[in-house]
């Protein structure tokens, strides 16, 4: 699959670096899934495939946040509670849409927040290229999430960056030449990225942390797996 437009991604570069303090801002609340149900997840997929979820998405994430008492169990004030889930329902909903085109993509590339490692000091060892920028993992620790995922992706063919921050994400799909990824990150992140990649023309599947903050962030590997199938 080419780039649907020549010159999208450099579109894209300047819209990000033109207002990087929308790009990848964090939310201000933090949230740990742990304690949510696995039921919540699996109806938050059968929301995402109805169709004109645009229309009512706020409602729907009313009604799944009432239901599961996700405000209770981790603790978001309903406001935020909706507002996370309504981000979670795009993503989902995204992923579905974009699904076919990123199967039939040539060469992809898979983006890990570093915020996710196992450690953030000098007990990751870690390198740093800054020339890309990215953490080059170098499997100090097995029971790291990062160092994990780095292997999976790599054993299934996908060139793997480890990046500070989503600001730095056109500059190496530029480079790389990449018409697939897979990010992942904050939904809210990957919800901002994904106008962007429609404009490059590159497909992209999302994968939403279910922990966030500025170090020992979570993913669900198993989900990881799946979407690198």
């Amino acid at each position: 699959m080419s780039l649907a437009r020549p010159g999208g991604l450099q579109v894209s570069l300047r819209i990000i670096y033109g207002s990087s303090r929308r790009f990848g801002m964090p939310y201000e609340f933090n949230f740990d899934l742990a304690r949510i149900p696995k039921a919540f997840f699996k109806e938050l997929v059968i929301v995402a495939y109805r169709g004109n979820v645009h229309a009512r998405i706020g409602a729907r994430a009313k009604f799944l946040v009432k239901k599961f008492k996700i405000s209770e169990l981790i603790g978001l004030d309903p406001s935020d509670a909706i507002t996370l889930v309504e981000d979670l329902i795009m993503v989902y909903a995204k992923n579905i849409e974009y699904k076919p085109s990123f199967k039939s993509s040539s060469k992809r590339a898979v983006f890990l927040p570093h915020c996710a490692r196992k450690y953030m000091d000098g007990r990751c060892k870690a390198t740093f290229d800054q020339t890309i920028p990215t953490y080059i993992c170098n499997s100090c620790s097995d029971d790291c999430l990062v160092n994990r995922a780095v292997k999976i992706a790599k054993e299934k063919g996908y060139d793997v960056y480890v990046v500070p921050g989503g600001s730095c994400i056109p500059k190496i799909l530029q480079q790389g030449g990449y018409d697939g990824m897979v990010g992942v990150g904050c939904s809210q992140e990957l919800k901002m990225g994904v106008a962007l990649l429609e404009r490059s023309g590159v497909s992209g599947q999302g994968i939403p942390l279910t922990k966030n903050g500025c170090a020992n962030t979570r993913f669900e590997i198993e989900t990881l797996i799946s979407t690198l199938q």
